[in-house]
This record gives structure tokens, sequence and C-alpha cells, in this order.
């Protein structure tokens, strides 16, 4: 410890390029913990299970346009015979496809009037194969029979009388009661149209994966009398790829007035909709690569410099008996002392900037303890970039001080 004394007055002698690197260190640790954060974050969200079975599951569009084009009779002679279909598990008509990006939301709320606020829904419209078909799980209550499902015609406002909600959206709508009790409530939609909830799912996320509340959802009993549809189809298991294929070449050929288009995978779907995460993950990466290697690049330098200025130096006390292991613990607690300032410095900054972000684009505030493990192994790699030009100096010959040059 006797040489933090002499290494400190050297570092005031010449302490520009000690200040930029200890700045450097900052600036790469603020960036590189708050980067680790993000990365974090979003490859949790990627990871957060939608609910349905996508490893088998898919959907295309169907658009009539024939004149003697009916929806109402394609939609019910299509979806028996989907059904039919080998490897075909189940399949619906649906209004929207989780994870998708584009959807229907509502608001519920549990007493009516206008006055009272609603908690935003995503409404998915299913018939009584809903549960089955998305690979629900019903946890309280029971599914919808046939005789609940009525048809949506087009600009139509009335709701059905019974829903079936997510665990999500019950402990939304009654925070304080368990779940199971929302089963027989009455909740309203349009501010006063009276809708029971009849059913409870396990999860199933919104087609916004952006959404603060992405686990809110109802499924409303019903199919749309619409000339546009769309349907979603579960596979058996591992015969997906072979049942879209078939299936977009029985519809296509089983009616001629219209037209098959938008056959995908739910595990193309989610790769579409979390394209942009991935992206940020990537580039975040990048940049954090970039600039620890700045950064040891850097440290190197100002060593590599200060063994070479010094070397008529190293040599006298090689000269007076300093062995090389002091010689080399001389630049190791150099560097550390320099990386410390820029640490502290960082760590503050890297409270600065989170502090920022938090306000600005509404992210989480940092977990405390990324913030010593970013100190950790910014000091690490500072000593492991210090370590080449220190082992240099460490072997600097004694002889070296009766040069005169």
């Amino acid at each position: 410890m006797l040489e933090i004394g002499p290494i400190f007055r050297a570092l005031m002698r010449n302490k520009v390029g000690a200040i930029l690197i200890a700045i450097q260190i900052a600036i790469t640790m603020t960036i590189i913990v708050n980067a680790v954060f993000i990365i974090y974050e979003r490859s949790q969200k990627m990871q957060r299970e939608s609910g349905i079975d996508e490893a088998n599951s898919f959907y295309l569009s169907s658009a009539g346009f024939a004149e003697s084009f009916n929806a109402k009779v394609s939609i019910k002679e299509d979806l028996a015979a989907l059904r039919q279909l080998p490897g075909v598990a189940n399949a619906i008509q649906i209004n929207a496809i989780p994870i998708s990006g584009g959807g229907w939301s509502m608001g519920l709320q549990t007493q009516a009037g206008a006055e009272y606020d609603g908690v935003g829904v995503a409404v998915y419209m299913v018939d009584e194969h809903g549960v089955d078909t998305l690979d629900l799980e019903i946890i309280a209550g029971e599914n919808f029979s046939p005789s609940d499902i009525g048809w949506r015609e087009t600009a139509q406002r009335l709701w059905p009388d019974k829903i079936i909600i997510t665990k999500s959206m019950a402990e939304a709508l009654f925070p304080d009661d368990p779940f199971e009790t929302a089963v027989g409530k009455t909740v309203f939609i349009n501010d006063t149209e009276p809708m029971v909830i009849t059913g409870i799912i396990d999860k199933l996320q919104a087609p916004w994966v952006g959404w603060d509340r992405v686990e809110n959802a109802m499924l409303s009993p019903e199919n749309l009398n619409y000339e546009s549809t769309r349907y979603f189809i579960r596979a058996e298991p591992g015969q997906r790829d072979s049942v879209m294929k078939n299936v977009e070449e029985f519809l296509a050929e089983s009616n001629t007035g219209r037209i098959i288009r938008s056959m995908r995978s739910i595990e193309e779907t989610r790769e579409r909709s979390y394209r942009g995460d991935s992206a940020m993950i990537k580039i975040l990466t990048t940049v954090m690569i970039i600039l620890t290697v700045v950064t040891a690049l850097g440290i190197v330098g100002l060593a590599s410099f200060s063994v070479n200025r010094r070397k008529k130096q190293i040599g006298t006390r090689r000269a007076l008996g300093a062995s090389q292991g002091a010689i080399l613990r001389y630049f190791m607690l150099e560097n550390f002392l320099i990386s410390s300032v820029g640490v502290f410095l960082g760590a503050a900054l890297t409270v600065g900037l989170n502090v920022l972000l938090v306000n600005q684009f509404d992210l989480d505030p940092i977990d405390w303890f990324y913030i010593p493990i970013g100190m950790v192994i910014l000091w690490i790699v500072g000593q492991l970039a210090v370590f080449g030009p220190a082992k240099k100096a460490a072997n600097i010959a004694p002889a070296i001080a009766t040069r005169t040059v």
C-alpha cells in the first residue's frame, strides 16, 4: 500500500491521459450496464408465453369476391370440413390473432355507467371450439355451449351476454377477490351492456406485445358474418407444415369464389412481432462489445505509453532491488486506481441515465445489483488490459538505467 502515494503523485503530474481513460471507463460502464438491463428485459418479454399452442398452430385469411359468395354458408362449410381433415386437431373462425400486432380491444367495467372507468381487454370472437383450438385451459367456470354462439353482422354494436376472461383480467376487474369468484359476476361493456363471466382461462395474450396489460383478454361467443374472414387451425403435434399445405389447397379448391391468402404459422408471427426487440438486442450487444474493446485498447495504449516513457525509471528501480512482481503490481495498482475513479463516476452516470430512460421511455428502474456487477466487470477488464504492458515493464532489465537515451 506504500506504493499508492507515489502512484497518485505520478498520476497528478500526468493526469490528462488518466482522466481521459477514467471518463472512457465511466461512459462505457454507463452504457453497458443500462444496455444489459434493457437486453434482459427485452429477452424476458420475448420469452413470455402466449397461452396458445404456438408450435402446432397457424392461420390464414379467406376473402370472398364472387357475387354468389355467401359468407355465413361458406364459414359453416369450411369449419366443418377443416375439422375433418387429416392432421387437424381443431379449427375456428377468429377475429384476431394473439401476438400478431392487430386486433380488437374494448373496456369492461364492474359498474354500469359512463362515469366509471373500464379495464382494457383484447377481444377474441370464437365459437365453442375456441378453447380447444387455441389450446387454452379453463381454470374456473365452463366453456361456451353451441347454443351460446351467435353471428356478428357488419357494424353491429350489441354484444353477447356471456364471456370467458383470462385470470389476469379477472384480477384486474376484481383485485380484492380471488380470481375464481369472478365466475358468475356481471360486467359491463359499452358502459351499460351487461355480460356474465361464465369461465376463466389461465392465460391468453393480446395481439399487442408492447401493451402493458398484454394478458388481459376475453373470449366472446360469436362468429363473424363477414366476406373476409380468418381461420385459426391447430394441427396434431408435429404435423403443422404438412397440414398448412393441405388446408390451403383444400380451401382454394373448395370454393373458387374467394381468395386464400396470408397463411402464417404462429412461430413466424412471433418472430415478426418481436423483430424490433430482437434487432435492439443485437444492436446493443454490438455496441457493448465495441465499447469494451475500445476501452480495453485505451487502457493498453495508456499503459504502454507510460511504460515506454518510464523505461529508465523502471530500470533504476530494478537496479535498486525492485522485483518483477513489484513492477507488475505497480502498474496493475495504477490502473486499478484509474479504473476505480471511472467506475464510481460510471455508477453515478448509470443511475442518471436510467432515471432519464424511465422518465422518457417508461422503462422499469434498473435493479440495484447491476451496478456493482458492472463495476466489478470493468475492474476486471482494466486489469486484463493492463496486464500485457505491465508484464512488459516487469521484464525491463536493470541495465537500462545506465543508458543515456
